[in-house]
């Protein structure tokens, strides 16, 4: 299965949510998300941030990977986005995302906040 992942500060935890009810174990992380997270961590020094992998959801549609880790769902807040526009923060989410975006990852939900809104 395929889950939520999520970092809070400042215990800097990591947590993996299952997505659907009656889970057994909480789903592993696969390498793209775990890679993403970090991505993120370095550039941005987020104050919170969920990644989920919503790629079952897109099974059949263009784009879809049979291995998972294709479609993803972000919501991050950053002080690095404090005074930018919607534009703006998603641009830098692809930076810090990098090669990811064009060579693993077919599509990025996302949600992007300053703390404090």
């Amino acid at each position: 299965g395929r889950g939520t992942w999520g970092i809070e500060k400042p215990s800097v935890v990591l947590s993996a949510e299952p997505d659907y009810i009656g889970a057994m174990n909480a789903p592993a992380m696969g390498p793209v998300a775990r890679e993403m997270l970090a991505r993120l961590e370095k550039s941005l020094a987020p104050t919170r941030v969920e990644l989920r992998d919503d790629s079952e959801k897109h099974r059949g549609h263009g784009g879809y990977n049979p291995a998972g880790e294709s479609h993803f769902f972000l919501s991050v807040e950053s002080g690095a986005f404090t005074g930018l526009n919607r534009v703006q923060r998603q641009r830098l989410v692809y930076k810090a995302l990098g090669d990811l975006m064009h060579e693993r990852v077919h599509a990025l939900a996302m949600e992007t906040k300053a703390p404090g809104e």
